[in-house]
C-alpha cells in the first residue's frame, strides 16, 4: 500500500464555509473522508492542516526521512508568499503535486505568483475537491 501525504495550509479547514463560490460546499472533513473513500484500496492517506507557515515547514521537515511514495500540498494563500514553504518543499525526494482548488490563474492578480509551481511534478488547479483524487491516481499511475 502506497503512503501519500496530503498537506493543506490556511484556512481550508473552513472549507464548505468561505467563500463557496470559489470553493464549493464540501467541508474538510467532507473531504478527508471523500480522499479517503477514494484512496482506501491502494493508499494510506496522511492529512496534515495548519494555518500556521511555521508549522507547515517543520511538518514537511518532519517527513523527509518517512518512507512516503509522495505529497499533494496545497499551501494556500502560502502558494504566492512563501519562499521557506518552497524551501521546505525542496527538502522532499519523492514526487510533489501541486492542488488547487480554484483556478488561481484566473483570480486576482497577486495570485498569479506561483512559489512552487516549477518545484512540482503535477499540478492540479480549478477542479474542486477533484484536484486531490487526480492527484491521487496520478501518484498511484507512476
Amino acid at each position: 500500500m502506497r503512503k501519500i501525504v496530503i498537506v493543506n495550509g490556511p484556512n481550508l479547514n473552513f472549507l464548505g464555509e468561505r467563500e463557496i463560490s470559489k470553493y464549493g460546499t464540501t467541508t474538510y472533513q467532507e473531504l478527508v473522508s471523500e480522499l479517503e473513500e477514494h484512496a482506501k484500496k491502494t493508499n494510506n492517506l496522511v492529512f496534515f492542516q495548519s494555518n500556521h507557515e511555521g508549522e507547515i515547514c517543520d511538518y514537511i521537515q518532519k517527513i523527509i526521512n518517512e518512507k512516503i511514495d509522495g505529497v499533494i500540498v496545497n499551501p494556500g494563500a502560502y502558494t504566492h508568499t512563501s519562499v521557506s514553504l518552497r524551501d521546505s518543499l525542496l527538502l522532499l525526494s519523492v514526487p510533489i503535486i501541486e492542488v488547487h482548488i480554484s483556478d488561481i490563474k484566473e483570480r486576482e492578480s497577486f495570485r498569479k505568483t506561483n512559489l512552487i509551481n516549477d518545484i512540482c511534478e503535477k499540478s492540479f488547479i480549478g477542479h474542486g475537491v477533484n484536484g486531490y483524487k487526480m492527484g491521487i491516481d496520478y501518484l498511484n499511475e507512476k
